[in-house]
């Protein structure tokens, strides 16, 4: 049987087949009595285009004037339990607006997302109700928000920068670069980004970093002090307005008891001084390199936005 004929014979019955231009798998849309299913490729190259092209038309279509419409608060720095709690209230009350407004939680590693979702006659009605969820969620949950248009947070922070006419340098050890990865991640990242170093071995931190050898000795690599000399390092290495210095156990192995795998110490520099602070990040080696990449990054974010 040829392959076309295949692909028909395995069409459910009464399904209306969906095009696929980027791919070979097509989608399907099924009407089961009043419930509606529908089967797309998983690639989000081929799934998002058919969604857009062939499924938001006829939603709009059984749907009439009804909109739904919907925002997502990004927040980082602290555990979902805490926004959870903090949110708490605000849900309550939203779902007693005239338009309703829905909340649902949803955590990664080093960001909590709120999706706040509005259903209305009119599109700008429902807008309306999510703006001012938006804002009662920010009031309670104060700087740890840092996105409510779906911003990442280094678009956050290029915007800070650039905004500022500043740029920006990064020393990594225990990142291995993750940090300047997600800056260099956003599209003209040139006009703030200077570049960075990866620090690994500490003659290299010596060298390239002007890092004192008896600050090694007396603190070891992974300690405040070090962060500190490894912003301040790369900064005027590289003539940066802001630098970043990041320094930690990444695991599995290399922790002690007093200085435990997920332990990672991170100094931001500027104009007004150098910030430095110390966490204690929970998971595997993958999971803790992505916080404190995260947390590098919001540091910048407060720090530049302070100054």
């Amino acid at each position: 049987m040829p392959d076309s004929n295949r692909r028909q014979a395995q069409v459910p019955q009464g399904a209306v087949v969906l095009s696929n231009p980027n791919g070979s798998a097509p989608g399907l849309w099924m009407e089961v009595g009043d419930r509606v299913l529908v089967l797309l490729p998983g690639p989000p190259r081929e799934m998002e285009p058919m969604f857009a092209a062939h499924v938001a038309p006829r939603i709009a279509l059984q749907t009439g004037s009804r909109q739904l419409r919907r925002r997502v608060l990004k927040s980082t720095g602290r555990p979902e339990s805490q926004v959870d709690e903090l949110a708490q209230p605000i849900y309550a009350k939203m779902l007693t607006w005239p338009i309703p407004v829905h909340a649902t939680i949803l955590a990664s590693p080093g960001q909590i997302e709120l999706h706040l979702s509005a259903t209305a006659s009119d599109a700008p009605d429902a807008d309306r109700a999510l703006d001012d969820g938006v804002a009662a969620l920010s009031q309670v949950l104060g700087p740890i928000v840092f996105s409510a248009d779906g911003r990442t947070l280094a678009e956050v922070v290029g915007h800070q920068l650039r905004a500022r006419g500043q740029t920006i340098a990064v020393a990594e050890s225990c990142t291995g670069g993750l940090v300047l990865g997600r800056l260099t991640d956003v599209p003209g990242s040139s006009q703030w980004v200077l570049g960075g170093i990866v620090a690994y071995a500490d003659a290299v931190k010596r060298s390239q970093l002007d890092v004192p050898a008896d600050l090694l000795i007396t603190h070891g690599a992974v300690s405040e002090p070090v962060a500190i000399a490894l912003a301040e390092g790369v900064r005027r290495r590289l003539g940066a307005s802001v630098g970043v210095g990041v320094t930690g156990v990444a695991g599995p192995g290399g922790g002690t008891p007093s200085k435990p795998v997920g332990m990672v110490c991170m100094a931001v520099s500027s104009d007004t001084g150098s910030t430095v602070r110390t966490f204690n990040f929970p998971g595997d080696r993958q999971s803790i390199r992505g916080q404190a990449a995260q947390a590098a990054l919001d540091m910048v974010r407060q720090i530049v936005t302070k100054d």
